[in-house]
């Protein structure tokens, strides 16, 4: 109990640090997560495997990525974001983690590479990408900035996602 109330106490004195330091630069903030997961409190984002699907769902549709596990330490996954009727996104492709990064090698069309964060609960997608991966979208679609929440885990909610045409999602 008191553990947790000092815990508190350390989480609102962050709030008073330098606001210049981004939260990985804030050595406060660093040693604050590092208790955190020290303590049980804050999970270990590099002990959580991505497999998975990850889903958000809106007024333009939905948009999902599906990880499965894939050769070699490394994962395979489909992606498709979906902006409106015409407008949308979709690929494929592997994937490898390095730390708290996804490096997503798409292998439709142009080749595209983008390197999300990951912290175990979420994937965020790059805010900007490389010319070619606009070949995976069609319209105005793109994939710059999408913010997707892990829905379920494991490999079979994986493999149970659908695209819009209710092909399987993932490979």
């Amino acid at each position: 109990m008191i553990r947790g109330a000092v815990l508190i106490v350390a989480m609102l004195l962050c709030g008073c640090q330098s606001k210049d330091l981004p939260a990985g630069d804030n050595p406060a903030i660093a040693g604050l997560e590092r208790a955190g997961i020290e303590t049980g409190v804050v999970a270990d984002a590099t002990k959580i495997p991505p497999v998975g699907l990850f889903q958000r769902r809106s007024d333009m549709g939905k948009d999902s990525l599906c990880i499965v596990p894939g050769k070699a330490n490394a994962y395979r996954f489909g992606l498709e974001v979906q902006l409106g009727a015409n407008e949308y996104c979709a690929g494929s492709g592997t994937a490898r983690r390095t730390n708290d990064k996804l490096i997503l090698n798409f292998s439709r069309g142009a080749r595209c590479i983008a390197v999300a964060q990951y912290d175990g609960d979420r994937v965020v997608m790059p805010g900007v990408m490389d010319m070619k991966c606009a070949d995976m979208c069609a319209g105005k679609g793109t994939v710059e900035g999408v913010d997707l929440p892990r829905l379920a885990s494991g490999v079979s909610s994986a493999r149970a996602a659908r695209d819009r045409s209710n092909a399987p999602l993932c490979p």
